[in-house]
């Protein structure tokens, strides 16, 4: 993985501090022009890897980078999957099977047989989640998508029912389908190590809220800590100015400080905020 991770909160108007904020910032992505100009300006700053949702506006992106290769020949996208609220929009508009069926590839044998309604009816969970990891994935093709998330609301949802075998089932069909390695991102990073190992899914990627004051760190500062220390995984960490309670400096001088964090991902909506940011994890990682 790179070290320095680009993330897209800011095209959609997601800020845990503030909602004024996230309304101005909601207003100004509202043209998929101005989110290419600021990819555009991370890419130039030699930020390659961009952790974007399945939002509908991602599919757009997704055709521009694909039609211009030659130009950005070593990017990198590490969808996240689902957007609930896309779902959630469905499933009230077209109800629980109709919601399924408008996501699904028009092509295959397991569409055609949800369709008849035969998978719905033998509750084939495990067909049925490949087939929207399928359709998820469908915006990316052809482009480089070597870790796949699995999203906080969703690995959290599972977490909480005791829903084990569906990160498995996630996991192998990332591998199998996509030759990727499968990501989670969590509210509760401990509890998902152990919940990740009671299927066997081993050193596994999580991206957790990492930061020095414990904003959105379910579990608390310590067991993070004490995770990192002492458990087996690839933590990326994200949320690392705890939506700017932290001053940057001092935010990255604590996440540069913990060696099994082996990437960050931020989000930033200016030239000057991602080149700061950058030099501010160049810096810091090099004197830890």
């Amino acid at each position: 993985m790179d070290r320095i991770i680009f993330g897209d909160n800011q095209f959609f108007g997601v800020n845990h501090m503030s909602e004024e904020k996230a309304r101005a910032q909601s207003m100004r992505f509202q043209n998929n022009s101005a989110i290419l100009e600021v990819l555009e300006c991370a890419y130039s700053f030699g930020i390659r890897t961009f952790m974007c949702t399945t939002h509908e506006r991602m599919a757009d992106i997704c055709d521009h980078f694909r039609a211009r290769r030659a130009d950005f020949p070593d990017y990198t996208f590490y969808p996240c999957m689902p957007y609930a609220h896309k779902y959630a929009n469905a499933v009230t508009e077209h109800g629980m099977v109709g919601a399924l069926r408008s996501f699904l590839p028009e092509e295959g044998t397991l569409s055609a047989l949800l369709k008849s309604g035969k998978a719905v009816v033998q509750a084939d969970m495990e067909s049925l989640a490949q087939i929207l990891i399928d359709a998820e994935m469908k915006m990316f093709r052809g482009l480089s998508t070597p870790v796949i998330f699995l999203q906080n609301v969703v690995t959290d949802l599972l977490l909480g029912l005791g829903m084990n075998e569906a990160f498995r089932i996630f996991a192998n069909h990332v591998k199998e389908r996509y030759d990727a390695e499968p990501g989670f991102i969590t509210m509760n990073a401990p509890r998902l190590l152990d919940a990740l190992a009671s299927v066997g899914i081993e050193n596994p990627i999580v991206c957790a809220n990492i930061n020095k004051v414990g904003f959105r760190m379910c579990g608390g500062l310590a067991a993070y800590e004490a995770a990192l220390r002492g458990r087996r995984f690839r933590a990326i960490a994200m949320s690392v100015f705890a939506s700017g309670a932290i001053p940057a400096r001092e935010a990255l001088d604590y996440v540069c400080g913990l060696d099994q964090v082996e990437a960050i991902v931020f989000g930033a909506s200016s030239k000057g905020n991602i080149k700061e940011t950058r030099d501010l994890i160049t810096e810091l990682s090099i004197r830890s």
